[in-house]
């Protein structure tokens, strides 16, 4: 994967990758746990990209959310869609060519995104 882009050019992303690894940055600094990212060019037509992680708690869940989004915005992308803000228990945020999974960690383990999508190459991070 890309590395991060110094701050210096944040602003102009080129790249999905490297915009998936500011999301996986920003979600690690508000602790998510368990950050993986499936690469899914090789399986699937609807995006390239998920990023999967996920928070001990609701608060948490949100506070990973809006950091991604602020970072995101920051570099000049919005996403399309979002969906379970309110909820927390499972918060999607679309961006095309990559979408952002932020799971409490019962909805991680009941929905299991990565047995499903299990042909998609992973990459787990350590951030």
């Amino acid at each position: 994967m890309s590395s991060i882009p110094n701050e210096q050019n944040i602003a102009s992303i080129p790249e999905p990758d490297e915009a998936v690894m500011l999301a996986a940055h920003a979600a690690s600094d508000k602790k998510a746990e368990a950050l993986v990212i499936l690469d899914l060019r090789e399986v699937a037509s609807f995006t390239e990209f998920f990023l999967i992680g996920n928070g001990a708690n609701p608060k948490q869940v949100q506070a990973i959310s809006d950091a991604i989004e602020d970072q995101l915005r920051q570099a000049g992308k919005r996403p399309l869609h979002i969906e379970g803000y309110a909820s927390a228990e499972w918060i999607l945020l679309d961006y095309g060519d990559f979408i952002v999974h932020i799971f409490s960690n019962s909805a991680r383990r009941f929905y299991d995104l990565e047995r499903l999508w299990r042909d998609a190459k992973r990459t787990e991070l350590t951030l």
